[in-house]
């Protein structure tokens, strides 16, 4: 290898853009390639999210539909299976409270939670949260723990 077979890496050099608008002489002078007149030919244009060209957007066309209660409580939900796993992996010894919840990132500090029913929990915990569903209170009470609402 010397100085005289040397080239840039595969890739590694691109293509030069075309100079649009650099004049006459140039062959793309003039309009530019944006064509003649219109919204689109001007400087600063950038098209609306959903713009149809001035037809009646698709989002103002379909109907709304339904209502959104303004007192609802949204959860984070957590389920039984998720706890067995804090358990098998020792992360939790015997008491689930929120506070611990929101360490293991399961939770923000603003949530309320809910413990869910999916799956199986072996261990004897003692669970503190916001709600539960009837099916995770009996499963954490058949396995001998306690459901604690907050």
């Amino acid at each position: 290898m010397d100085l005289s077979n040397l080239k840039p890496a595969e890739g590694s050099v691109k293509k030069e853009a075309k100079r649009v608008g650099r004049g006459q002489g140039s062959g793309k002078g003039g309009t530019a390639t944006r064509g003649h007149k219109g919204a689109k030919s001007r400087s600063g244009y950038s098209k609306k999210l959903g713009f149809e060209g001035g037809q009646m957007p698709l989002q103002r066309r379909v109907p709304k539909f339904g209502f959104t209660n303004v007192n609802r409580k949204e959860y984070q939900g957590i389920n039984l299976d998720t706890l067995q796993d804090l358990v098998d992996n020792k992360k939790i010894k015997d008491t689930v409270d929120f506070d611990t919840l929101v360490g293991l990132g399961l939770a923000g500090k603003n949530e309320m939670v809910k413990i869910l029913g999916r799956g199986e929990l072996k261990s004897k915990l003692k669970v503190s949260a916001h709600k539960f569903t009837a099916t995770a209170k009996a499963a954490i009470e058949g396995a001998g723990g306690e459901a604690v609402t907050l």
